[in-house]
């Protein structure tokens, strides 16, 4: 079972994209840019996660 952090991670990274697209075809940059942080911290998020889950699995 992942770490909770990788699917949190991974669906903060799908709703950056999300909101990154939305602000491409709005021309919203600041949609855009809150996109890119959201992909940032959800790929941050993940890999934490996928620490935890190798630390886990070393025991």
């Amino acid at each position: 079972m992942p770490d909770q952090d990788r699917i949190d991670g991974a669906a903060k990274n799908l709703e950056g994209k999300a909101r990154e697209f939305a602000g491409k075809v709005t021309g919203d940059e600041k949609l855009k840019a809150e996109g890119r942080a959201d992909q940032v911290s959800g790929k941050i998020q993940n890999a934490v996660g996928g620490l935890k889950d190798s630390l886990r699995d070393d025991k």
